[in-house]
C-alpha cells in the first residue's frame, strides 16, 4: 500500500509544493512519478494527462472570464467606494471581520450558489482594508476555504444538494440505502470539526497582527480607479451603475444557468454594451484578467489532467482495495484507514464530488461487512471524500481563496493557503469522521 501510485505520487507532490516549487511543475512531475510506477512510459503518461486536460476546461474558462470582470470592477472605482465605506464600520473587529467573511463565503455554496465567483472581485479591492488592519491572510484564507466547503457538507440546498444526493446515489448503487435528509446528521459531526478548526485558526494562530506593504495589483492595465473614477469620492457615476447592474446579472445568470462561464461572460457584455468601458479596451482588460487568473486556471487544467492520471492507470482503485485488505474486523481500524485512503486520493485529484463515487466503491461493501450503520457509513464516506479538498494544492477550494489574496503577490498558494486549511480543516475533520463514525 505505501508503494502504491496514488501515495508515492502525492507524496512528491506534498514536498515538491511545499519547497515552493510552481505547483504546475509539481503536479507535471507527480503525474510522471504516477504513470512509470503504473507502467506506462512517460510518453503515455503525458497523452493520459493531455487528454485530461478538458475536465476543468470549464472552469479554467470561467476563472478567466471572472478575471476580466473583476478588472472591470476596479477600474470603475466603485471598489474605492466600498472601501471608504467598510472600513470605518470594522476597524478594531479583526476577528468579527474574518467570521463575516467565513458566513459570506457560505452563502456562495447553498443560499447564492456563485462558488468561488464572488473571491476575485470582492476580495482583491479589500486588501487595503486588511493591510489597514494588519489582518494575516492566512486566516483569511481559512475563513474562505470554511465557507467554500463546510455549507456543501451540511446543508442540503445548492451544491449541498449535489454533493449529499452523490453520497445517497453511490451508496444506493451498492447496496446500502440512506435518506437524503439523514446525511445532514451524518455530517454534523464532521462539520462541527471543522467550526472548531475555523475559530482556532481566528481566534489563536492567526489572531497576531501580520504587516504587508500596500502594493497595487500588477494587471497590465491602468491603476485601478482611473477609468472614469478618481480617488476622491465623486459621487455615483453612470459607470458605477452599470457595472452594479453587470454583478447583479452575473449572479442572476449563475443561478439561472448554473454556469460560471455563461454567468462572468454575461456579466462581461453587459459593461461593454451599456458602456462601462469602451470596445477598444478589451485587449488590456483580457489581458489584466489573465493576469490575475491565468495561473489558476491552467492549475485547474495541469490538476485534471494529473487526476486522469491516477484514475485511468488503476491506481486510485488499488489503493483503495489494498487498503480493505488491511482491516479486518475492527471498526475502528475502518475508520482510521478510510479516512487517510480519502485523504491521498482527495489531496491528489483535488475535488470531493468527484472522489465519492470512486470511494464508494469499495467503502461501502466494507462497512457492511465491518458492521458500520448506513449514517456512519454516510459520514465516513462523506468525510473521507472531502477530507483532502481543504488542502489540495489542485482544489478550487485552495485556488479560490489564492486568486483572491494574491492579485499583490504576497500571498503564496502553499504556505498561505494550503497549509493553513490543511492544519485547520484536514486534521479535525479527519478526528471528526472518525468518532462520526464511531458514535452514529
Amino acid at each position: 500500500m505505501l508503494l502504491n501510485p496514488v501515495v508515492v505520487s502525492v507524496v512528491v507532490l506534498a514536498a515538491l509544493s511545499l519547497a515552493r516549487v510552481n505547483v504546475i511543475v509539481a503536479l507535471l512531475i507527480a503525474a510522471i512519478v504516477a504513470g512509470l510506477m503504473s507502467g506506462l512510459s512517460v510518453e503515455d503518461t503525458m497523452s493520459t494527462l493531455v487528454g485530461g486536460l478538458g475536465g476543468q476546461g470549464e472552469t479554467a474558462l470561467s476563472y478567466i472570464l471572472l478575471g476580466i470582470l473583476s478588472v472591470m470592477v476596479a477600474r470603475s472605482g466603485i471598489t474605492e467606494k466600498l472601501i471608504r465605506w467598510i472600513l470605518p464600520r470594522i476597524q478594531g473587529k479583526r476577528a468579527m471581520t474574518l467570521f463575516g467573511i467565513a458566513g459570506l463565503a457560505c452563502f456562495s455554496q447553498n443560499l447564492v450558489p456563485v462558488h468561488i465567483a464572488f473571491i476575485p472581485i470582492l476580495i482583491p479591492p479589500l486588501l487595503t482594508v486588511f493591510n489597514r488592519m494588519k489582518i494575516d491572510r492566512r486566516a483569511v484564507a481559512t475563513a474562505l476555504t470554511f465557507g467554500l466547503k463546510a455549507p456543501y457538507m451540511l446543508i442540503p440546498l445548492g451544491f449541498g444538494l449535489i454533493f449529499q444526493n452523490i453520497i445517497v446515489g453511490e451508496m444506493a448503487a451498492y447496496g446500502m440505502e440512506v435518506e437524503l435528509s439523514e446525511i445532514s446528521l451524518a455530517m454534523a459531526i464532521p462539520v462541527a470539526s471543522m467550526l472548531v478548526g475555523l475559530v482556532v485558526a481566528i481566534l489563536v494562530t492567526y489572531r497576531r497582527p501580520r504587516e504587508y506593504r500596500d502594493a497595487a495589483p500588477d494587471l497590465g492595465v491602468a491603476a485601478f480607479g482611473t477609468n472614469g473614477a478618481s480617488g476622491s469620492d465623486t459621487g455615483w457615476t453612470r459607470q458605477h451603475i452599470v457595472v452594479l447592474i453587470a454583478l447583479a446579472v452575473t449572479l442572476v445568470l449563475q443561478v439561472v444557468f448554473g454556469s460560471l462561464v455563461i454567468a462572468a461572460l454575461g456579466g462581461v457584455l453587459v459593461i461593454f454594451v451599456f458602456r462601462g468601458e469602451h470596445w477598444r479596451t478589451s485587449d488590456e482588460l483580457a489581458h489584466g484578467g489573465v493576469t490575475m487568473m491565468g495561473t489558476i486556471a491552467f492549475i485547474m487544467l495541469v490538476a485534471s489532467g494529473y487526476a486522469s492520471v491516477l484514475t485511468e492507470t488503476g491506481a486510485v482503485d488499488d489503493l483503495v482495495t489494498a487498503a480493505s485488505g488491511w482491516i479486518g474486523d475492527s471498526q475502528l481500524l475502518a475508520a482510521v484507514v478510510m479516512m487517510i485512503v480519502g485523504l491521498l486520493v482527495t489531496i491528489g485529484i483535488g475535488s470531493s464530488f468527484g472522489t465519492i463515487p470512486i470511494l464508494a466503491a469499495i467503502f461501502v461493501p466494507l462497512c457492511a461487512a465491518v458492521g458500520f450503520s448506513p449514517l456512519a457509513t454516510a459520514a465516513l464516506v462523506g468525510a473521507a471524500g472531502a477530507i483532502g479538498d481543504a488542502g489540495s494544492p489542485a482544489s478550487d477550494s485552495t485556488l479560490g481563496p489564492t486568486s483572491g489574496l494574491n492579485v499583490d503577490g504576497q500571498h503564496h498558494h502553499i504556505w498561505d493557503t494550503c497549509v493553513p486549511t490543511f492544519m485547520h480543516f484536514n486534521i479535525p475533520l479527519f478526528f471528526g469522521g472518525i468518532i462520526a463514525a464511531m458514535v452514529l
